[in-house]
């Protein structure tokens, strides 16, 4: 530290905090929000945290400085713990007689209130769909609009909530569903709903799960306009929400003796306690065979992946697909999976 320049001494103390601040995250999803809610607010920030990491890493290297060594110590634990942020290349791409695609889609209420100033976003989210073919579509904030018809589906089963305005979930299908229902949470619009599906001779459960909304403005500019101190309480007593969600939904999927596949948008990322608690045992089908950074959400300044689809050790995972079109503040990903013999 005494040979570094009174800049780099600023920046060494910057590379600390930030560093700390990453070790500190990866602890986060062994804590329960409603012990430590002002502390899972880092689960957002994972992905920012480790490219300054990065950078500052190389900064350091670039200068021969053996300061490079603490972050690239917390991204070597981070790695192993957890994996690479950003995946090279797709792992898998199977060609399968027995492959069937899976979709999960945040639709926005198919841009019922105009957030996109662009004319037909429903029929473009519908042909996108259609084009792609997906043999089952798990949708969050669907809205029976008046111009969506998605009846190339054979199936369906929908939860819709709200007085004016109809808005909930929804499962489609090319197979039959047998059964299905709601997993009610409490005091808000969000839920958990599941389908039984009969594909061949085998039964598979379809879970589609919606977490408490942060309501948080993905435009930073908007951000900034918003008290921090309210802000940090705001997003504690959502993960507090989503925890007491996620404790509801294990309970009731705790009961299934079926194949397992578990769609939604759980409004918080691949770091947090209830990413870990709902996946469990289960395979994340984007570290599987996705690549990229697998963002799922529109966030301005760095990737978020807060959509997920998780399939039980019953399946092989022979694809992943992230898409780009922007029909809604969420992006639609797609596996393509087989039932193992």
């Amino acid at each position: 530290m005494k040979k570094l320049s009174f800049l780099n001494k600023i920046i060494y103390f910057i590379n600390v905090v930030v560093a700390l601040a990453l070790l500190l995250s990866f602890v986060l999803p062994y804590l329960p929000p409603k012990t430590f809610a002002v502390l899972s607010v880092l689960n957002l920030g994972v992905s920012l945290l480790i490219m300054l990491n990065i950078l500052l890493a190389l900064y350091w290297l670039i200068r021969v400085k053996r300061q490079f060594v603490l972050s690239f110590l917390v991204l070597l634990i981070g790695y192993i713990s957890y994996g690479s942020l950003y995946k090279f290349s797709s792992s898998k791409d199977i060609e399968n007689e027995d492959n069937f695609k899976v979709m999960n889609y945040n639709v926005r209420l198919f841009n019922l209130y105009e957030w996109i100033k662009e004319d037909a976003i429903e029929t473009k989210i519908v042909d996108l769909i259609k084009t792609e073919a997906p043999d089952i579509l798990s949708v969050q904030e669907y809205h029976p609009h008046k111009d969506i018809n998605l009846s190339f589906f054979k199936y369906k089963f929908e939860k819709l909530s709200g007085k004016k305005t109809k808005y909930g979930q929804a499962i489609f299908s090319q197979f039959p569903i047998i059964n299905s229902g709601s997993i009610e949470f409490p005091n808000t619009g969000n839920n958990a709903i599941f389908a039984d599906v009969v594909k061949g001779n085998d039964t598979m459960r379809v879970y589609n799960i919606h977490l408490e909304s942060l309501h948080i403005n993905a435009d930073v500019e908007s951000l900034k306009n918003e008290d921090s101190e309210r802000l940090l309480k705001r997003i504690g007593s959502t993960f507090k929400m989503q925890q007491f969600q996620t404790e509801l939904f294990l309970i009731h999927k705790e009961q299934c003796k079926y194949k397992m596949i578990i769609c939604g948008d759980f409004n918080n990322t691949a770091f947090s306690y209830v990413y870990k608690k709902i996946k469990g045992d289960l395979q994340d089908t984007f570290k599987e065979a996705g690549s990229g950074f697998g963002r799922t959400y529109n966030f301005k300044f760095f990737p978020v992946r807060i959509d997920f689809v998780f399939a039980d050790e019953a399946f092989q995972i022979n694809g992943f697909k992230s898409y780009t079109e922007q029909f809604s503040d969420h992006f639609p990903i797609m596996t393509t999976l087989a039932l193992k013999e």
